[in-house]
């Protein structure tokens, strides 16, 4: 008793000293706030204005900022462990021998760039020797197990309509360019990005001592059947419709339908022993069936060799690392290559990313962090749990299923209680491109080892130092890694303000994506299963469209408009996060007071935070090319969406009719 007497005498007196640590520190950025602008006119500018128009994005990035791009002083502290474990003398197969040997083995540029391409010669060796379709099949076989995929896209993850258990995928593939539209657009940006992947292939071929009129013709042939390929792709759009994206087929079945294929040849030479696939999108598959009849096979060869070299291209000497950049610059605007340590501490990261994790977490991770966030996502849930209950347009039988799924969903906070075992990998200081092949073919085996097996729920499938968090479906688990809980997402002495502002609208973000279009289908065990009432889905539908038709409207880049139908999830998300956590931080004692820190209310700092951990600014050509390919909205419009169809945003900074971003209450979308 008298235990739990001083532990709560504790948590109150770090309670205070958090209040009064918060006024002594601000975690608002108050000089960057810029007071020309208007709250209710450009909330996002308001804050972050200033930073915004005096930042510079280093060359060798395509952006700067929180999210996503705070991964880059992340992996400043990874590349810190790494040159210290490369630097010593560690135990065979230790972790620490592993991925500093893997680190040290990327960075002898000497001996890469003496190799050239001959680790790749034997490959292409095997590729003249395609005679027909079963030595075509045979050779995919075996690339795909080291992780040189082409026409085939292969993986292994839960059964949709039975969770529990793993089975086997296959998607459409075989396309280089971003998406399909891609390779339909007929735009000048679009193009340029084209001629600019034909003029990358074409420099593969001649790298490999192809004559140029012989290398623009193979390259002309690449695109020729990526082309045909694409036009049985599904937009990004279309792969957001979760039934429709699931085909379970008998393999008996389509080796019938699909004879060219040569299914059962395919999945017995890649060890994957299923009577049935999950065949995600049919029409690629049909396709692809008939152009392996109607191209010749020295095309589809011409096809494999560029898909190959651009499989390995940046881990070959400097002239193909070059020729993948200058492809690349025309996606991302990235004016220089990162350096050789940049670019290998990322690879470690995501290779060996569970082994890297737990140095990691041994150094930087506090274990007060995970508590504390593991208080913030009980306080949500109670808050999403309260407006769930008051929600006007959902019956009381689906309000009872919501609130089952909502309380089953699982949280993982910080690190995996199991780390993931990397023995069967063999690492050698000198013999980099061998380490890729080895460190793929045991991802390749570790992936297919799950196959028709129970589904492991302890698994993570982000490393522990990255900047995210994810909602599963299948497991229907939130994730937030250690490298999210830091500042300007949470800082263990902000005051709630800051963190329920902070990390508490990334928490709301993920409980809501089970509750989002995709999610909604979803049941509390994971199953796609219908939970509704055919009139609340119905609501439901008529409120997502409004939502979609919202941010449909938002222009990101010249004339070009946010995708409202492909950002729909992670917009239903960011709106229902900032309602879920400004609820839960209104049960908290600073959220029922007034008392200004900075010259701000606590209302007023928590939507501070809240523009604050989407202070981004990127290159427009990666701008351009997220629109078109990433779910979820830019920056500016995370912060300027949800905030505009939310009244207490309003109250806060006093917005009027006029401002630019007001909208009368009858036009602000509520969903959850």
């Amino acid at each position: 008793m008298f235990k739990i007497v001083r532990l709560c005498v504790a948590l109150v007196l770090l309670s205070a000293w958090n209040v009064s640590n918060a006024q002594n520190k601000s975690f608002v950025d108050v000089t960057g706030i810029d007071h020309s602008i208007k709250p209710g006119d450009n909330f996002f500018r308001f804050v972050n204005g200033r930073w915004y128009d005096t930042v510079a994005i280093a060359n060798d990035q395509s952006g700067v900022g929180s999210y996503s791009f705070l991964n880059i002083p992340q992996k400043k502290l990874l590349q810190s462990i790494l040159d210290s474990v490369s630097g010593t003398q560690n135990a065979l197969g230790s972790i620490d021998q592993k991925v500093g040997d893997f680190y040290a083995s990327g960075l002898d540029v000497a001996t890469i760039n003496k190799r050239g391409y001959e680790p790749v010669k034997p490959i292409l060796a095997r590729i003249d020797a395609i005679s027909n379709l079963p030595t075509l099949f045979n050779f995919l076989g075996t690339e795909m197990k080291s992780g040189n995929s082409s026409i085939i896209g292969f993986g292994i993850s839960p059964d949709d309509i039975n969770s529990g258990i793993n089975i086997a995928h296959v998607y459409q593939s075989g396309i280089n360019l971003p998406e399909r539209e891609y390779y339909f657009k007929t735009d000048s940006s679009t193009i340029r990005i084209q001629e600019a992947y034909k003029k990358y292939v074409s420099t593969l071929f001649q790298l490999t001592g192809s004559d140029p009129t012989a290398a623009r013709k193979h390259a002309d042939v690449t695109y020729s059947i990526e082309k045909q390929l694409a036009s049985s792709h599904k937009t990004n759009v279309q792969l957001r419709d979760v039934k429709a994206n699931f085909n379970k087929v008998a393999t008996t079945s389509i080796n019938k339908t699909q004879a060219n294929l040569g299914w059962t040849m395919l999945l017995a030479n890649l060890g994957a022993k299923t009577d049935s696939v999950d065949m995600a999108q049919p029409a690629y598959y049909e396709k692809l069936n008939e152009l392996l009849k109607s191209v010749s096979i020295n095309d589809w060869k011409v096809y494999l060799k560029a898909a190959t070299l651009q499989n390995y291209a940046e881990m070959l000497s400097k002239p193909y690392v070059d020729a993948a950049f200058e492809f690349s610059k025309m996606l991302t605007g990235q004016a220089a290559q990162k350096s050789r340590k940049q670019i290998m501490t990322e690879r470690v990261d995501r290779y060996l990313g569970q082994a890297l994790g737990q140095l990691y977490v041994k150094r930087y991770f506090d274990e007060q962090s995970k508590k504390r966030v593991l208080a913030l996502v009980n306080n949500l849930q109670k808050s999403f749990e309260n407006r769930i209950n008051h929600l006007e347009w959902m019956s009381d039988s689906t309000k009872l299923k919501a609130k089952e799924k909502l309380h089953t969903i699982t949280k993982k906070i910080g690190y995996p209680d199991k780390w993931r075992n990397y023995d069967k990998v063999q690492i050698k200081r000198t013999d980099y491109f061998e380490n890729m092949l080895s460190l793929n073919r045991n991802n390749y085996q570790y992936e297919l080892a799950k196959l028709n097996k129970p589904v492991d729920r302890t698994e993570w499938h982000t490393t522990p130092s990255t900047v995210t968090a994810y909602y599963n479906p299948a497991l229907n688990e939130i994730v937030f890694p250690a490298g999210i809980l830091q500042y300007p997402y949470f800082d263990f002495s902000a005051d709630d303000a800051i963190n329920y502002g902070g990390i508490g609208m990334v928490i709301g973000h993920e409980l809501t994506h089970a509750f989002d279009d995709q999610g909604a289908q979803y049941d509390k065990d994971g199953n796609v299963k219908n939970w509704w009432t055919k009139q609340d889905y119905s609501k439901f539908k008529e409120k997502t469209q409004q939502l979609a038709d919202l941010y449909g409207s938002f222009t990101v880049l010249d004339t070009v408009h946010l995708k409202g139908a492909l950002t729909l999830g992670e917009n239903t998300a960011d709106n229902g996060g900032v309602a879920i956590a400004y609820d839960a931080f209104k049960m908290t004692q600073q959220g029922k007071d007034s008392v200004k820190i900075d010259g701000f209310t606590p209302d007023q700092r928590f939507f501070l935070s809240i523009a604050r951990i989407w202070r981004v600014k990127t290159r427009d050509a990666f701008l351009r090319t997220y629109v078109n390919t990433n779910p979820h909205a830019p920056a500016m419009w995370r912060v300027n969406g949800p905030l505009m169809n939310f009244a207490p945003f309003y109250r806060a900074f006093n917005l009027q009719p006029g401002d630019k971003n007001y909208k009368a209450e009858e036009e602000r979308v509520k969903i959850w």
